[in-house]
């Protein structure tokens, strides 16, 4: 009963310091229309440890692949979104599929948008931040792309127009 006790003490007090820790930092992103589309959707990013989770949700987007990357800049402000500048890439890598080795920090790969033109991801990544230093997201935009992304043509994935733009914030 003593051994009992003890346990259940211990348990009760690991549980009260876990709920005592404060959040993973996080940032989001509301992503509108640009070039004439109606895309829109959110995209949170979630730092945990060392990686970032990234959970996106969008509507819509033509069924279909569509290019998704970091853009360096948190401008949204062209109508075709170019004012966000090219991809997100803190250690001038080449671009390529997000779990690649060499691949820049702002390559989040495809999204798939099913016949409803509705697409959500979740996603993990290393080599980005929920801050505002050197590999930081936030100030920085999120854009879709018309097309595919290749996972290959640098620096952009030959993924075409930017049909939507976000900016991330805290």
């Amino acid at each position: 009963m003593k051994h009992a006790l003890s346990f259940a003490s211990c348990a009760l007090l690991l549980s009260a310091c876990t709920t005592m820790e404060p959040g993973e930092p996080t940032a989001t992103a509301s992503v509108r229309p640009a070039s004439g589309s109606q895309t829109s959707g959110t995209v949170k990013f979630t730092q945990v440890l060392s990686r970032v989770r990234v959970d996106a949700q969008f509507s819509s987007l033509t069924p279909g692949l569509h290019g998704f990357h970091i853009h360096e800049k948190g401008d949204c402000s062209a109508p075709d979104a170019m004012s966000a500048g090219g991809h997100f890439n803190p250690y001038v890598k080449k671009h390529g599929a997000p779990d690649s080795a060499n691949s820049h920090s702002g390559d989040l790969g495809n999204l798939t948008a099913d016949a409803s033109g509705k697409a959500t991801l979740t996603l993990w990544l290393d080599g980005i931040s929920v801050s505002t230093g050197k590999d930081g997201v936030i100030g920085r935009a999120v854009i879709v792309h018309a097309g595919p992304d290749d996972l290959k043509t640098d620096p952009t994935g030959n993924s075409g127009g930017r049909v939507a733009c976000g900016v991330i914030g805290r």
